[in-house]
C-alpha cells in the first residue's frame, strides 16, 4: 500500500526526530558517532594527574579519548589502572597516537616495538594504532617507505586484532616532484588503514578536506576537530568554530562516505586554560550540530 504521508512532513518528522536524538546518535547515516577528546589539548594536566585529568574529561562530557606518545612507556599494570577508570567513567579510548622516536629507538611503528604496542593498545580497549608523525621524511621515496612501514605493521597489527592508521601533517601536503605525500600513503597503504583527518592541518595548507574525504571513502574514520585561522595570534589557537574550516560540510561528508565513527576535538592551545577550552570546544560543537 502506498504511503499518503508527503515528502515534505516526511523530512519534517526526520528532523525532529533527529533533533531529539542524543548527541552522538543525530547522524546523516543514522550511525553512532562518538565525541572525544585528543588528550595532547590537556597534556600539561595529564602530565601532572592523569587520573584526575581523564576524570575532568569525562566530567566535561566527551566520549572518548585519545592518548598519546607518552603512553607507549606505561607498565601493563599501569595501562589496566587507566582502562579501569576508563570503565569506570563509561568512556573509552578508541586509538592511541604514536610518535616516532630516535633513529633506532623502539616504537609502535618498528618491528621492536610493535609487540609493546599492541598489548598496551589491547589492555585499553583501542582499535586503532595511529602513526602521529614518521619523523622527517626528506624525498618521495621517503614517503614511500613511511607507506611501505604502515603497511609492515598494520599486518602485524591486524594479526591481534586492531587496526593502523596514519594522521596528516602539514608536511604531507607540501608538493614533491608534483606529488603531495598524504597521496602517497594514501595510495601505497591498504584500505584497512585509517587515514586520521586533521582538519586543521589541512586547512591551513590551502587543501580541501571535504573534496579529501570524498577521495577516501570508509577510511576516515576518525577526525580530530581541529580548527584554524588566518591572522596574528590565530592559526590553531582559535577556537572549535572560530577559524576557516567548513565544519558541516565536513561533518556532511564524513558521515554520508567518510566512514567516521568518532571525532576528537583538538586545541593546541588558546586564550584560556586547557580544560576550560575543551568545556568551550564541546559546548560549541553541540550547539553547532543541534
Amino acid at each position: 500500500m502506498l504511503s499518503t504521508v508527503s515528502r515534505r512532513s516526511f523530512l519534517a518528522s526526520s528532523l525532529a526526530l533527529s533533533s531529539a536524538l542524543p548527541l552522538s546518535l543525530a547522524t546523516a547515516a543514522g550511525k553512532k558517532v562518538l565525541v572525544g577528546l585528543e588528550l595532547y589539548s590537556v597534556r600539561d594536566e595529564l602530565a601532572k594527574d592523569l587520573m584526575g585529568t581523564v576524570r575532568a574529561v569525562a566530567k566535561i562530557g566527551y566520549e572518548v579519548v585519545e592518548f598519546f606518545a607518552p603512553y607507549y612507556s606505561w607498565t601493563p599494570d599501569y595501562a589496566k589502572d587507566v582502562r579501569k577508570l576508563m570503565d569506570d567513567l563509561g568512556i573509552r579510548c578508541n586509538s592511541t597516537h604514536n610518535s616516532g622516536g630516535r633513529p633506532g629507538i623502539p616504537w609502535a611503528y618498528t618491528a621492536d616495538g610493535v609487540q609493546k604496542a599492541i598489548d598496551l593498545n589491547k589492555i585499553l580497549g583501542t582499535k586503532y594504532v595511529v602513526m602521529a608523525s614518521p619523523g622527517r621524511v626528506a624525498d618521495l621515496d621517503g614517503w614511500k617507505k613511511v607507506a611501505a612501514q604502515v603497511t609492515e605493521t598494520a599486518e602485524k597489527l591486524k594479526a591481534a586484532g586492531l587496526r593502523a592508521g596514519y594522521h596528516n601533517h602539514g608536511p604531507e601536503f607540501t608538493p614533491i616532484e608534483g606529488k603531495r605525500p598524504i597521496e602517497i600513503i594514501a595510495a601505497e597503504t591498504p584500505k584497512a588503514v585509517m587515514m586520521q583527518l586533521d582538519v586543521g592541518t589541512f586547512v591551513a595548507s590551502g587543501s580541501d578536506p571535504v573534496a579529501w574525504i570524498r577521495a577516501n571513502p570508509g577510511r576516515i574514520n576518525s577526525i580530530h576537530v581541529k580548527d584554524w585561522g588566518p591572522g596574528e595570534g590565530n592559526g590553531y589557537r582559535v577556537l572549535f568554530g572560530e577559524g576557516t574550516s567548513p565544519w558541516m560540510n565536513i561533518f556532511e561528508a564524513a558521515e554520508a562516505v567518510g566512514g567516521v565513527e568518532y571525532y576528537l576535538i583538538e586545541q593546541e592551545g588558546s586564550r584560556f586554560s586547557p580544560l576550560e577550552t575543551a568545556e568551550k570546544c564541546l559546548a560549541a560543537y553541540r550547539k553547532m550540530r543541534t
